[in-house]
């Protein structure tokens, strides 16, 4: 059975940082594209950043020189490193791994910008 497990969120000043994190389980997890998407409320989800089983990063253009996704295959997770905040990247995070039609999706964790 697989699982995601996603931790790191929480309430931040602007300016600050927050880095998530997904491990999963009962998946061959290098083999899979992984991805953060984001939903605030009233909003479509939308993708933030990706990383290929290669390694090659995608991110929107919101976030771009501001977050960077990480993979860690050897511990079955990957990573969002969040800098400098705005308020705009208030959203419920989710990661997603994505292999053909295999697609799996963490359960969000909350991140709020807030003074």
């Amino acid at each position: 059975q697989v699982q995601l497990v996603e931790s790191g969120g929480g309430l931040v000043q602007p300016g600050g940082s927050l880095r998530l994190s997904c491990t999963a389980s009962g998946i061959r997890f290098s083999i899979y594209s992984l991805y953060w998407y984001r939903q605030a409320p009233g909003n479509q989800r939308e993708l933030v950043a990706g990383i290929t089983s290669g390694g090659n990063t995608n991110y929107a253009d919101s976030v771009k020189g501001r977050f960077t996704i990480f993979r860690d295959n050897d511990k079955n997770t990957v990573a969002l490193q969040m800098d400098s905040l705005k308020p705009e990247d208030t959203a419920v995070y989710f990661c997603n791994l994505v292999r053909g039609f295999l697609n799996f999706w963490g359960q969000g964790t909350q991140v709020t910008v807030s003074a």
